[in-house]
């Protein structure tokens, strides 16, 4: 009875551990395919201004790969902006960039505050991206 317990229990663990490793399988299959969509938007956006500074990839269950473009302010006006959301609305990632600067350039305007250069666009691509632009030179990470 007892044997038939250890082997219930081993057997059931055994499913789960290939079950954990399917899904982690999936997982780095799916972030994988995130990173090499992005691929394809990076060349896209240095045409428009905002040259790669930074390239960091890591290998983990779910891997992510983060890249810092720089730029400069006089390059993206809000008209530009417009233009640049216009030319790729059919593209979700260029949308997501340019939609966030243009916001963080809308927000900048509300604080008042002095504009300066460099603009710095982060973005980390893992299986949900983050976009993070900063206005002039960072003091603080």
């Amino acid at each position: 009875m007892i044997d038939k317990l250890m082997r219930s229990l081993q057997d059931a663990g055994d499913l789960l551990r290939d079950q954990a490793n399917s899904f982690k399988e999936g997982a780095k299959d799916k972030g994988y395919q995130i990173i090499d969509d992005w691929l394809q938007i990076f060349p896209k956006l240095e045409i428009y201004g905002l040259e790669i500074t930074s390239f960091a990839l890591s290998v983990a269950i779910s891997p992510s790969l983060e890249v810092e473009l720089r730029g400069k302010n006089a390059n993206f006006s809000q008209e530009r902006l417009q233009q640049i959301l216009d030319e790729n609305k059919k593209s979700a990632a260029m949308t997501s960039v340019f939609s966030t600067i243009k916001t963080a350039y809308a927000l900048h305007r509300r604080a008042y505050a002095t504009l300066r250069d460099p603009l710095i666009v982060k973005i980390r691509i893992r299986i949900s991206p983050e976009i993070k632009v900063i206005i002039g030179m960072p003091t603080m990470e």
